[in-house]
């Protein structure tokens, strides 16, 4: 086994026995039993059918009741599993007559990220999406999905030729993040995401997101400014990922756990944020489970989307999203009172935004409360 296939195979969090993640442990006992029956019934003809049947009732009850409640950090196990379809898995499920375009016309093709034409329910449309890859070779060459900027060029490239076209844009982000090595510093990354979050922030023509596993930081952004932005069920969108969040705050990973927490990740969080606009519902167990019916939401959503904004004139279309960037983000005036939607920021003064407190001073009683919190 190579060093990179022995790392992902003991990623945290993953049982090592039949693919179960760290908090689905009590349901190896119940898989075990219903194998153990399957063998014996294959090897002594013996009809077990109902105790078969009873071991499955209960092997679903189990995962009902596990995953009705998951916590912050088991959603990232959830977003991260290694059987999770992925962007090429939805392309080849969800969208037909898909004809991939490559290249950003400056430096080169970055497999990091999709784009290309499709036809999802009536529409024609530009897909864009990170690629993560499948095995360890796939994953080394598109940089495990982070992109570099030649990636986000390519993006934006395209998305102008969906717009001289009047085709609908359909971003699926599912990155730890943008490159974080010395070549993509050089080529300029920062600013190739910020003309992303720009020039996305105008396109004259429709842009539905949807957020199929990680969503990390500015990676996710430069493709996830839209008209409409969702996240799958056990999907999650943070600025930064909780081992990150744990070694900053509190010099260990070993925190992941609490910062997972204190991050608000997860799409009930955000959509009670009012940072997402819908959650996708997913087959129960998560979409590892059975990607065809997390295919068929996933396209239901995009259809949906889409066939309200057909509707729409490009100038209520752009003003509206603008509008929709312009109410985003909270704020806190004590650590007492919790999280409360702020305003729309549009015609408000500087000194206006930061009434009360200094806002340094604010930002540090937040991070003293998340501390004392965890502690």
């Amino acid at each position: 086994m190579s060093e990179a296939t022995a790392t992902i195979a003991a990623a945290p969090g993953t049982a090592a026995l039949n693919g179960l993640l760290e908090f689905e442990k009590p349901l190896l006992r119940i898989q075990q039993d219903i194998e153990g029956l399957e063998r014996e019934q294959k090897e002594t003809g013996r009809d077990l059918v109902a105790e078969i049947r009873q071991q499955r009732s209960r092997f679903r009850a189990t995962l009902r009741r596990l995953y009705s409640d998951l916590t912050p950090w088991e959603a990232v196990l959830v977003a991260r599993h290694p059987k999770r379809p992925l962007c090429p898995d939805y392309i080849r499920t969800a969208f037909r007559d898909f004809c991939e375009l490559h290249g950003d016309r400056t430096f080169g093709d970055d497999r990091a990220i999709i784009t290309g034409f499709a036809r999802v329910g009536g529409h024609r449309v530009l897909i864009i999406g990170h690629n993560k890859g499948k095995d360890v070779k796939e994953r080394m060459a598109c940089n495990f999905g982070c992109a570099h900027p030649e990636g986000y060029r390519k993006a934006l490239q395209k998305m102008r030729l969906a717009e001289k076209y009047g085709l609908p844009v359909v971003c699926l982000i599912d990155t730890q993040g943008a490159y974080p090595g010395i070549g993509a510093e050089e080529r300029g990354i920062s600013y190739a995401i910020a003309t992303n979050l720009m020039e996305m922030a105008r396109l004259r023509t429709p842009i539905v997101c949807a957020v199929i596993g990680e969503g990390g930081s500015g990676g996710a952004l430069g493709i996830g400014v839209g008209d409409k932005v969702a996240m799958m069920q056990h999907a999650f969108y943070s600025v930064i990922s909780p081992e990150g969040c744990a070694a900053i705050l509190w010099k260990t990973a070993e925190r992941r756990k609490h910062a997972a927490e204190a991050l608000k990740l997860t799409a009930p969080e955000l959509l009670k944020l009012g940072l997402i606009d819908e959650i996708i519902p997913e087959p129960l167990g998560g979409a590892h489970r059975d990607p065809d019916a997390a295919a068929s939401n996933l396209e239901k959503f995009l259809v949906e989307s889409l066939d309200e904004f057909k509707r729409m004139h490009v100038e209520r279309l752009v003003r509206r999203r603008q509008e929709r960037i312009t109410r985003w983000g909270t704020f806190y005036e004590s650590p007492s009172e919790g999280a409360r939607p702020a305003p729309s920021l549009a015609g408000r003064t500087v000194s206006q935004t930061r009434r009360g407190a200094p806002r340094t001073a604010r930002m540090a009683a937040r991070l003293a409360t998340v501390k004392a919190g965890a502690d």
